[in-house]
């Protein structure tokens, strides 16, 4: 009788040790082994529709895609796999969108054990977990929470499938599937033709907006703005860069698209006026992480390949369901360029002054990131003589785990979707990872060198 609860003790406190001591080897473990799972799953014969076992490339992409909430595919989601697959497909989207959030919040916890007294403070008046013992407490608020947001579009949803003619039962099923995407930012769906045949549904779209763009927040930001909902004023700093920046995003990403894509034959042309509005927002949206299309991204302009790149590679927000670098890590550059313009010597915002190691740690991680998809793109050039422009938009929706895509991925080489799957779950793990190792380390030296300023420009 003893042996369960003993047993359930250790692993949490394997957990608790692991988060603590190498919370980038947790991560990293953890998601490598639900890929496996997953993987596995999709290699058996119930999950594909014609009942034969899938090639072991497109299983692994699939599961990686899934678990990583990245939204690629190799092969067509709503024909290729039968229900059982998509139920599969659905089962990882959730666990690696809860592994996303609680993970990235477990790191936090283990910088603020870290870091003064100040800065603690301030963390746990962003997550509310202020010890790496209430593990179990912290995991329970982000299941509760994601599922509630994800029933709510459910719901919405579910109506709307009916008056376009689809069974009870079909209905809720794609209903909470397109819930579940939707919010961890996967963009996956379960029919062939996808999300095309409500271009201009507002009843449709709007809650697949929301529910991208509350997800693309974080759990922190969630959570901080629900316990002072009223009170905009006590946000964290953190909950307020993400907010502002990511509406400034969407803004400017809709309005840039409409220019671009508002006489383009292929995309907006055939749209009528509130269509065109719809599109424009969905599109400045999905960049954020949410990998949705309602028309062929293959037939946009190439400026607005470009933007979305640009859009894509900055993701969403810290401790979220979305990729990129985070809004937080441009929003901490931009405010660091303002302050040198302006000569100050503190980068400041809302009334907070921004230490210095966040602006470093803001610049190793946009370098590093864009490092690694100089790398794979020259890769890619090299494995399938495709032109730059396609290239680069498949590797940066791959490493910000957002999933849009020209077209190309299915008929890629095989060693280049291996080379995608690396990128995608290095995107997921690696820039939270990355952040919180440069966080911890923190050396104090009683000796310094003198300063001297080398020219710059």
């Amino acid at each position: 009788m003893a042996a369960g609860p003993g047993l359930l003790w250790r692993a949490r406190e394997y957990v608790d040790r692991s988060a603590r001591q190498s919370p980038a080897r947790l991560a990293l473990g953890v998601f490598a082994l639900v890929i496996a799972g997953i993987t596995a799953l999709l290699q058996m014969p119930f999950a594909t529709a014609d009942g034969e076992p899938a090639p072991l490339v497109d299983a692994l992409f699939t599961a990686t895609s899934a678990t990583t909430v990245t939204g690629l595919v190799v092969v067509p989601t709503g024909e290729y796999w039968s229900g059982w697959g998509l139920a599969v497909i659905l089962v990882a989207i959730k666990i690696g969108g809860l592994g996303v959030m609680t993970l990235a919040s477990l790191l936090g916890m283990a910088v603020s054990r870290r870091i003064g007294l100040t800065q603690r403070l301030l963390v746990s008046s962003e997550t509310k977990v202020t010890r790496l013992g209430e593990v179990g407490s912290l995991v329970r608020t982000v299941i509760i929470t994601s599922t509630v947001l994800e029933v709510a579009i459910a719901l919405v949803l579910f109506p709307r499938l009916l008056v376009h003619g689809e069974p009870p039962g079909t209905a809720a099923w794609h209903a909470l599937f397109y819930a579940v995407s939707a919010f961890n930012n996967a963009g996956f769906v379960p029919t062939p033709e996808g999300l095309a045949p409500f271009v201009s549904d507002w009843w449709m779209l709007l809650p697949i907006i929301v529910g991208v763009f509350i997800g693309s927040l974080g759990f922190p930001v969630i959570l901080n703005v629900a316990h002072h909902l009223r009170a905009p004023g006590r946000w964290s700093l953190h909950s307020k860069l993400t907010i502002t920046t990511s509406v400034g995003l969407v803004v400017f990403g809709s309005v840039v698209v409409a220019a671009f894509e508002w006489t383009n034959p292929g995309t907006f042309q055939p749209l009528d006026g509130g269509g065109t509005i719809l599109a424009s927002l969905f599109a400045g949206v999905m960049p954020r992480s949410g990998g949705f299309s309602t028309v062929d991204v293959g037939q946009m302009h190439e400026g607005t390949w470009l933007l979305l790149d640009a859009l894509m590679f900055v993701g969403g927000g810290s401790a979220s369901t979305a990729g990129g670098i985070k809004v937080t890590t441009l929003a901490v550059m931009l405010l660091a360029i303002v302050a040198e313009g302006r000569g100050d010597r503190d980068v400041e915002a809302f009334g907070r002054r921004i230490p210095r190691e966040t602006l470093q740690v803001a610049i190793a991680v946009g370098f590093i990131s864009a490092t690694i998809v100089l790398i794979a793109s020259l890769l890619l050039l090299a494995m399938t003589g495709l032109t730059l422009d396609r290239v680069l938009f498949e590797v940066i929706s791959a490493f910000a785990t957002c999933g849009l895509s020209t077209g190309i991925t299915a008929d890629l080489p095989t060693p280049a979707k291996y080379v995608l799957v690396v990128l995608m779950f290095i995107g997921r793990t690696g820039t939270m990872t990355l952040a919180a190792a440069l966080a911890l380390r923190n050396r104090r030296r009683v000796i310094r060198y003198p300063e001297e300023r080398p020219i710059i420009g």
